[in-house]
């Protein structure tokens, strides 16, 4: 099959899953957003407990950690294995990185901000790329790096074809 034949492939079954799902895609992708708040959040409360020596920021800790595993399980509604930690990871990676970028755009280093955007981008793809099952996890480690499938002959990374693909689905413009 083609490099275009397996792209126009890709699409249409996001196209589908759009049609099959009755689910707000725009709605979900605050909630991520908010969930990278949360895990942020977690974050800054262990390291002010442990800076400050106060029990009570573990007590807020785990009532934030509660409200965060409720919210994703809004979005993570079927998994198997390590997914539901995989998609946590991905949604603390694409935050770390969209802060540290903005700190090297504030910096004035526009190409370093550029990279880690993209990266931050290329892992939040990916989140949605899994949990809408465009990207099957079970079968990424019989086939190549950069490929979505065995018919897949592109030499795009593996991310970028997510990020394209997620960013037809996850259009927050639309309402």
């Amino acid at each position: 099959m083609k490099k275009k034949e397996k792209m126009e492939e890709m699409f249409k079954k996001v196209e589908k899953l759009k049609k099959e799902h009755k689910f707000d895609l725009s709605s979900d992708e605050d909630l991520s957003i908010a969930i990278m708040n949360l895990i942020s959040i977690e974050e800054h409360l262990f390291f002010t407990a442990k800076k400050t020596k106060k029990e009570k920021y573990f007590n807020l800790l785990k009532e934030v950690r509660e409200m965060r595993k409720e919210l994703l399980k809004k979005i993570i509604k079927d998994y198997e294995g390590e997914v539901w930690c995989i998609s946590k990871h991905l949604l603390a990676a694409s935050m770390r990185l969209m802060e540290v970028g903005t700190k090297e755009l504030n910096k004035g280093n526009k190409k370093e901000a550029n990279n880690l955007f993209s990266k931050a981008y290329e892992l939040y793809s990916l989140f949605w790329g899994i949990n809408l099952k465009i990207v099957d996890v079970g079968k990424v480690k019989k086939i190549d790096n950069n490929q979505l499938n065995i018919h897949d002959k592109e030499k795009n990374s593996l991310l970028d074809k997510v990020s394209r693909a997620v960013q037809k689905v996850l259009d927050c413009c639309k309402e």
